[in-house]
């Protein structure tokens, strides 16, 4: 009984070994966890400072700088700052594509290993590609092909890129932009070196097409590729605006190539528009694009003397006035030769040179009174020929009719109680009115300095006003369109204009038009006789192909 009894009872004690080794098992555990605790906890940061990007000093070399601050903005696998490859000049590419490989070609290929598989593909790793000036070393173009461009990588170039002091192109191909990135490189673009002068952003199309903001008057762009990027009429008509409106034009892009887009007859016209009153412009390409024979003939209309709208005739009478009252208070300053040295140096330094014609005009006012007229009268029909001569002096119309000295006059005296004010108090007060019609006439004179394409030399017939066209542009190129033979006369018709304007003297001096004019692979039938015309028109103008003549002449051997 008391081995019976005691067998119930130790059955509850029977499982101690167990519990003590399920606690050893848990010891154990818990050992394990204390050991493993101090792996998850975030390592020490003992000198490791600075550790915002804010705080990292650029040196000047952009492969540091970029993975410096790539290292402290959190990037752990970031593209590397490479040289862009270049093919060696002494490099003789193989005679024949099609040759099978041999024998001995076909077992190395076979005993390729991993690591040469790897560094064969290594070219479509991320890179930032550059180029280096021969002699310093020093970056001077920046290409990024076939990789997103993220906004915190913006970030990283908006502080390693200003310190490159010979940067002068970014070429961004295929790099996904958005909008939001569009704006941040834009941004980008002023604090960089003045050297920065190119810009290509191809194959990045964007919905909205604001490649225009690209264009602005303060943009340092010079020269601006945008082509595969899908822009459209749409697009067209921003970009045209961009390069000119009626009272603003771009006066720093020098290239524009929009090939390889879906520009069509109505973005050719916004285009032509933009250049009616461009006169900086010098190379465009629409090669590769879906213009048709109506928008060739837009394109080759500005190029030749075209008539004026209306409200180009009204701003350029506005601008006329505005340089006639500009002449008008500079020329007696000019010819103050009579007044003595104390009256220069009281006006001179006081700003007040610009009132000067009240005095002169006062005397002669003063004079005039013996034959019994008032001195209001005399001043304003004084003021009127006055205006009659400048405006018919300085101004560049050729053959301008009668109907419109009348037009000229009214609004010269229109002008004459701006003058009175200015006259009526004298130059003893120094009042408010005067300061504020001084400052007047400067900022007008500054409005006029700036030169308008409005301001250049016209013709008139039968009541039309005509102006000469761009002449400033001399490439073009519309290969690949859809243009006919009906597009090719109007491009005929503008070369034996500007051909005939090269002969005369007028063309002496300034612009000469079109040097270089590439319409091949349109949809015309050769042999065509308006674009046989036209090369040979084009070809004694070409410089490509004077320096073609010129090498050929020097390697021929002498006979």
């Amino acid at each position: 009984m008391s081995g019976e009894g005691s067998a119930p009872g130790t059955s509850p004690r029977a499982p101690r070994p167990l519990t003590q080794k399920t606690s050893g098992t848990a010891s154990r555990k818990g050992d394990r966890g204390a050991k493993e605790k101090p792996a998850t906890v975030p390592p020490q940061v003992g000198g490791e400072e600075p550790k915002q990007p804010e705080e990292y000093q650029c040196t000047g070399s952009l492969e540091t700088d970029f993975a410096e601050l790539c290292k402290l903005s959190g990037y752990t696998d970031f593209p590397k700052v490479v040289t862009r490859p270049r093919p060696h000049p002494n490099f003789v590419p193989s005679t024949s594509l099609s040759e099978k490989p041999t024998l001995d070609d076909q077992r190395l290929s076979g005993s390729c290993s991993l690591n040469s598989v790897e560094s064969k593909y290594v070219y479509f790793h991320p890179t930032i590609q550059v180029e280096l000036d021969s002699e310093d070393k020093s970056v001077k173009e920046i290409y990024i092909r076939g990789w997103k461009v993220e906004e915190r990588i913006l970030g990283i170039f908006s502080k390693c890129l200003p310190p490159l002091s010979q940067l002068q192109a970014i070429n961004l191909w295929k790099v996904g932009l958005t909008e939001t990135t569009l704006d941040t490189f834009i941004a980008l673009l002023p604090l960089c070196s003045p050297t920065l002068r190119k810009v290509c952003l191809e194959g990045n199309p964007l919905p909205e097409q604001p490649y225009h903001k690209l264009m602005t008057l303060d943009s340092p762009v010079v020269h601006l590729s945008l082509r595969n990027n899908h822009i459209d009429d749409r697009g067209a008509q921003l970009l045209g605006r961009a390069l000119s409106t009626l009272h603003s034009c771009n006066r720093t892009l020098v290239s524009l190539n929009l090939g390889f887009n879906h520009i069509g007859d109505e973005g050719a016209g916004h285009i032509a528009n933009g250049l009616r009153l461009n006169r900086s412009l010098l190379w465009l390409s629409l090669a590769h694009n879906r213009i048709r024979d109506k928008g060739a003939l837009q394109l080759a209309e500005v190029l030749r003397p075209f008539e004026l709208g209306p409200r180009e005739v009204v701003e350029r009478r506005r601008l006329l006035l505005a340089k006639g009252a500009q002449e008008r208070s500079q020329s007696p300053s000019r010819s103050r030769h009579g007044d003595s040295k104390t009256d220069r140096e009281k006006h001179q330094p006081t700003g007040l040179g610009s009132l000067t014609p009240g005095k002169t005009e006062k005397i002669q006012a003063v004079k005039a009174t013996a034959k019994g007229l008032g001195k209001k009268k005399e001043k304003s029909a004084e003021v009127v020929k006055k205006e009659e001569k400048s405006g018919s002096g300085p101004s560049p119309i050729q053959g301008t009719p009668k109907k419109e000295d009348p037009a000229k006059t009214g609004k010269g005296k229109v002008t004459i109680p701006e003058q009175k004010v200015t006259k009526g108090k004298g130059l003893k007060t120094g009042s408010k009115e005067k300061r504020n019609t001084l400052v007047d006439s400067e900022l007008v004179a500054e409005a006029t300095e700036m030169f308008s394409p409005l301001l250049e030399p016209v013709e008139h017939r039968d009541g039309k006003v005509f102006m000469a066209g761009n002449k400033a542009l001399l490439y073009l190129n519309l290969v690949r369109n859809r243009i006919t033979e009906v597009g090719l006369e109007g491009f005929l018709t503008t070369v034996q204009c500007q051909a005939r304007l090269l002969k005369s003297k007028s063309a002496s001096k300034g612009p000469v038009g079109l040097l270089r004019l590439c319409l091949a692979k349109n949809l015309f039938s050769l042999p065509c006789p308006a674009y046989t015309t036209i090369q040979e028109l084009m070809l004694p103008r070409d410089p490509i192909s004077k320096a073609k003549a010129r090498e050929e002449e020097a390697t021929a051997p002498p006979t």
